[in-house]
């Protein structure tokens, strides 16, 4: 009997798991995937976005990456060096362009020369269009808008897969409870879900950016407050069927603890919804920091932001075009490419092929 209980778990629990983790299924999967060649294009625009994004100090920033000055070498984008070293006693903050340059002295600029908080002082009319000096135009106040799209990818990337993250965690922890005890808890669960639900998420974080000055952090964390039922339900759904399979009913018969039965038997094997849903949810975050930033709720000035530039360009779009244009084409392509991942990403854990 010991031996067909063992049998049957070989075949049934394990087998389950290994279909989901062995590389035989693992490249079957990614064959699929790599079937959508837009996916795959939109994967590799996503990763030199966000590696541009979180390097950015390198490609748009007010001081220079490499700098001779009197035979010493600097980096200023990786240091801060004080005026006195080069000889400059009434200044407090370095100012690199307007530093005296010998003959044998130079500076290797980056390719964007503003930081996302620098107003281009030579500029008499604002918002400015592009030029060679700001190649996207700047906003209302005088900032380059490259430079703020740039280093805004790194706030609503970071903000998204923040949320995700936490969400994942609360969502799938509570489904797994909700699902795996089922009776009471279950009954519970569902309906402090259901009162969760009904709550008025975006007017509460309204009411919350209009009391406070809400940084990344605490929009971050209300919106994980409200945000992880979707998930929850998933895992849940997930736990109820698999938690009276033949490979579970075989673990808990050889004595198996409920942590191991979770984590070892049914986790595994529950995790496909919630890894086809990541793309969208990702999306989902994007597009919520940017709409709370376009009605003026979102992230405290002077941070960059899509949704800022955005409510600017409604406020100027009689004459500043680019502020619509370019953060509206990069808004479009993150999403895009995020849905187009996330389709083909669901297509690859299909169970029917």
């Amino acid at each position: 009997m010991s031996s067909s209980i063992q049998e049957s778990i070989s075949r049934e629990g394990f087998g389950m798991m290994e279909r989901f983790f062995t590389n035989e299924l693992s490249r079957k999967r990614w064959r699929r995937f790599k079937a959508h060649t837009s996916a795959i294009v939109s994967l590799w625009i996503l990763l030199v976005i966000g590696f541009l994004s979180i390097t950015a100090e390198l490609w748009a920033n007010s001081e220079p990456i490499y700098l001779k000055h009197h035979g010493k070498t600097y980096f200023p984008v990786f240091q801060n060096t004080h005026p006195s070293e080069f000889g400059l006693t009434d200044v407090m903050v370095m100012e690199y362009r307007t530093l005296p340059m010998g003959p044998d002295d130079f500076a290797i600029w980056p390719p964007i020369p503003w930081n996302p908080f620098e107003r281009n002082a030579a500029l008499d009319e604002l918002p400015a269009p592009p030029s060679r000096a700001n190649i996207f135009g700047t906003d209302e106040s005088g900032r380059d808008v490259a430079s703020r799209l740039l280093y805004g990818f790194r706030y609503s990337m970071g903000y998204a897969l923040t949320v995700w993250l936490f969400c994942s965690l609360i969502g799938v922890s509570l489904g797994a409870a909700m699902g795996y005890f089922a009776g009471w808890i279950d009954i519970l669960g569902q309906r402090v879900i259901e009162i969760w639900e009904s709550v008025p998420t975006l007017m509460l974080l309204i009411i919350l950016a209009s009391i406070l000055a809400p940084n990344i952090w605490i929009l971050a964390a209300f919106t994980v407050f409200f945000g992880w039922t979707g998930i929850s339900l998933y895992i849940r759904a997930e736990f109820l069927r698999l938690r009276k399979r033949e490979f579970v009913e075989a673990a808990k018969a050889l004595g198996a603890g409920h942590h191991r039965i979770v984590f070892r038997h049914i986790l595994p094997n529950s995790l496909t919804p919630w890894i086809t849903i990541t793309p969208f949810l990702v999306a989902g975050s994007i597009t919520g920091l940017a709409t709370l930033d376009y009605l003026g709720f979102g992230l405290s000035a002077p941070t960059p932001s899509w949704g800022e530039l955005l409510g600017q360009a409604q406020t100027h779009f009689q004459r500043a075009w680019w502020l619509a244009v370019f953060p509206s084409l990069a808004l479009f392509t993150t999403l895009t490419a995020l849905n187009l991942i996330g389709s083909a990403v669901r297509d690859a854990f299909d169970p029917r092929r």
